[in-house]
């Protein structure tokens, strides 16, 4: 697998053969809980981490994917779906982090019901150019997931862990 293939598929999760953004989306979630519980201090530098890291990974190797595919967002693309689904949990984190043993699987379902539905402005961000069109929207579907998971922990959920 080339340098540019693997870090855009997140080290082949988006070459599995069924839905491969929710696998994609996957790490930081699975980050996120396993932090929540252990030591949630690193939970915040670990969710930029992801942010960065699958930002600069789609940015600067999409294109040659994308050329080499030639799909404007091929599926196996999931370093997006990383970055955006670790705003949604860096969102959850700095604003209830009382709640950080209990959100995970909130923030997953809905970044990835905001990344699958494209509300707008995360469809007209999808048509900027090659890399940065298919990390804008999931940047976009990010913020949302995490402002609506916020406004549902304030109201729904219990406020415990154990």
């Amino acid at each position: 697998m080339k340098k540019a293939e693997l870090l855009t598929t997140c080290f082949g999760l988006g070459k599995l053969p069924v839905a491969p953004g929710t696998w994609g989306s996957l790490p930081p979630v699975v980050a996120y809980q396993v932090l929540g519980y252990l030591y949630p201090a690193a939970i915040v530098p670990v969710m930029v981490f992801f942010i960065i890291a699958g930002s600069w990974a789609c940015v600067r190797y999409a294109p040659a994917v994308i050329a080499a595919t030639g799909k404007k967002d091929p599926g196996l693309i999931v370093a997006d779906e990383v970055a955006g689904q670790a705003i949604t949990m860096l969102i959850i984190a700095l604003l209830t982090p009382e709640n950080i043993c209990n959100t995970a699987v909130l923030g997953f379902v809905l970044f990835r019901l905001f990344d699958i539905l494209k509300p707008w402005p995360c469809k007209r961000l999808e048509k900027s150019p090659a890399g940065v069109g298919i990390l804008a929207d999931d940047l976009m579907a990010g913020v949302y997931g995490g402002v609506v998971a916020f406004f549902v922990i304030q109201h729904l959920v219990p406020q415990y862990c154990g």
